[in-house]
């Protein structure tokens, strides 16, 4: 028998997690009961009642965990959006190679990065773009998601590849793994660090970025929520720099950032 979530004990939750991970599931009273059923019976609750009492009076983080995994979507690919690739290698990385010929450093975050494709293909950009010169830049990207188990699988780094990857990326960039998959070669598995951030929280990260990758992650969230995140992005780009949404979503018009053209803006 499938546990019962109460009207209150719905509201309770869905406040929590709009609250502290600013996704907002007021109208997803039935994907929250789908998707934690099973598991809250696993760990021993006939009903979401004591479940919720538990997470809300303890903060278990256990429970915290199995409720981002659960509830958020981590759906991502290679090649996803290829106009922002596209817009990156022959518009953004001329400007910003061009912009630090001397220090030779770009900050690049991938936030919510899911699986890790996203970055992964970022630094495959960037390493086709430098070619020979790639190993006198620092290019690091920080990817980062709120899910730890995402993070596990993107540093793990195994994926079935799609067709749509640039000719000869699959010998240049991958190994074959197992099952006909493929791992990440460690040129660029290693131009990644992974780590978990919430979006909610302060960015205080040590540099300020010269690009942000954003995308698919704020149709979550409500208008205020999107505006007081685009405005910590905005404070955490560096003059000149680039902030890239999803083509589903938009910015406010009051977003502090100029546009470029479709989810493609410039502080």
């Amino acid at each position: 028998m499938q546990p019962t979530l109460s009207d209150r004990d719905f509201i309770r939750l869905s406040q929590f997690i709009q609250k502290n991970y600013g996704i907002n599931l007021t109208q997803k009273r039935q994907l929250i009961t789908s998707r934690l059923s099973t598991s809250i019976q696993a760990r021993g609750y006939d009903d979401f009642a004591p479940f919720v009492e538990h997470l809300l009076t303890t903060k278990d983080q256990s429970e915290i965990t199995l409720l981002l995994d659960k509830l958020t979507t981590n759906y991502t690919f290679f090649m996803r959006e290829k106009g922002h690739f596209d817009f990156f290698q022959n518009t953004i990385l001329p400007n910003l190679v061009e912009k630090h010929q001397k220090d030779k450093t770009l900050a690049i975050w991938s936030a919510g990065c899911s699986t890790g494709e996203e970055p992964y293909n970022i630094s495959m950009y960037l390493m086709d773009y430098l070619g020979a010169k790639a190993s006198q830049w620092d290019t690091r990207i920080l990817a980062t998601d709120i899910s730890n188990r995402v993070l596990e699988a993107a540093k793990k780094g195994v994926y079935e590849l799609p067709d749509t990857l640039p000719a000869g990326w699959k010998q240049k960039y991958f190994v074959p793994a197992v099952d006909g998959r493929f791992a990440v070669a460690p040129v660029i598995r290693n131009n990644v660090i992974f780590q978990p951030f919430n979006l909610m929280s302060p960015i205080r990260f040590q540099r300020k970025f010269d690009l942000i990758f954003c995308r698919n992650v704020m149709i979550y969230f409500d208008q205020p929520t999107k505006d007081a995140l685009v405005r910590r992005f905005y404070d955490a780009t560096t003059p000149g720099g680039y902030l890239l949404i999803g083509f589903s979503e938009n910015l406010s018009l009051n977003s502090p950032y100029r546009r470029l053209g479709p989810s493609t803006f410039q502080k």
